[in-house]
């Protein structure tokens, strides 16, 4: 090899695993000082010889490779006019194929836990990613209905509804209601459900069956609050509030516990 563009495409894998002799290396290095094209195959050849620890089946080198070493070997093993000198010993560090080793598992030990980090560093910053879009949905969320409560207190048109207990049943609530916008927001405080039990709160319309507008558990030491948008087009009349299976139902079927009307 001289010091012009190498000739054989597996003389960049040869290099790559220490496998030339030393005048090729010397002329190998010589001409990657100055070309960057070869260097740049030479790191693409150290990838792949790195990659080369992870194959599942063993592959067998190219017949160029094979051929190469054949030629060392050959070399070797012949005297002064082509005959054969005596057989030597294998070297005590495995010869051609201990480079190979020496060079590939460096690499591949690197290669792994180069990987592993990466991966772990991306688990890493996929929990964050996931925890920042949960935080700001939430704030979001907020938002919202912070913008929903002002529109809904600072207009003139809101009415407040308040929700008498009915017989047998304790407790009071608040609905602050705004036909024009279609908003509602509902304030009670209630006795705590009895198990698999839920309250759950109604929209009375002027005409139609009454509209689910959430439910709750109850609590004595905390108010239930929740806002809803309610559909286009519907005009209240009363609000309610029943005791239903746990989760609600889609129509009234439990006893009524507070329930006021829109004077």
């Amino acid at each position: 090899m001289s010091g012009e563009h190498p000739t054989r495409a597996e003389d960049f894998d040869l290099y790559a695993l220490g496998a030339l002799d030393d005048a090729e290396r010397k002329a190998f290095e010589s001409h990657l000082a100055s070309c960057a094209d070869c260097a740049e195959k030479v790191a693409a050849a150290r990838g792949r010889m790195a990659m080369l620890a992870f194959a599942a089946p063993p592959t067998q080198p190219s017949p160029g490779v094979k051929e190469s070493l054949m030629r060392q070997v050959i070399a070797s093993a012949q005297g002064p006019g082509g005959s054969l000198a005596p057989v030597k010993p294998v070297p005590a560090d495995g010869g051609v194929f201990a480079r190979w080793w020496a060079v590939l598992l460096p690499a591949a030990t690197a290669f792994a836990l180069a990987t592993v980090l990466l991966w772990l560093h991306n688990e890493q910053l996929n929990r964050q990613l996931a925890d920042l879009r949960n935080t700001i949905q939430q704030q979001q969320k907020q938002l919202d209905e912070a913008h929903s409560m002002a529109e809904l207190l600072s207009s003139k048109d809101t009415v407040m509804v308040s929700l008498a207990p009915q017989k047998g049943a304790t407790g009071s609530a608040r609905v602050l209601y705004n036909s024009r916008n279609g908003m509602m927001m509902y304030d009670g405080v209630t006795p705590p459900a009895p198990m698999d039990k839920s309250y759950q709160v109604w929209l009375v319309p002027m005409k139609g069956a009454p509209i689910a507008a959430g439910w709750f558990t109850g609590r004595p030491d905390k108010p239930a609050h929740m806002m809803m948008k309610l559909p286009e087009g519907i005009v209240a009349k009363a609000f309610a509030v029943t005791l239903e299976p746990a989760g609600g139902m889609p129509q009234p079927t439990g006893p009524m516990v507070l329930v006021g009307p829109i004077s």
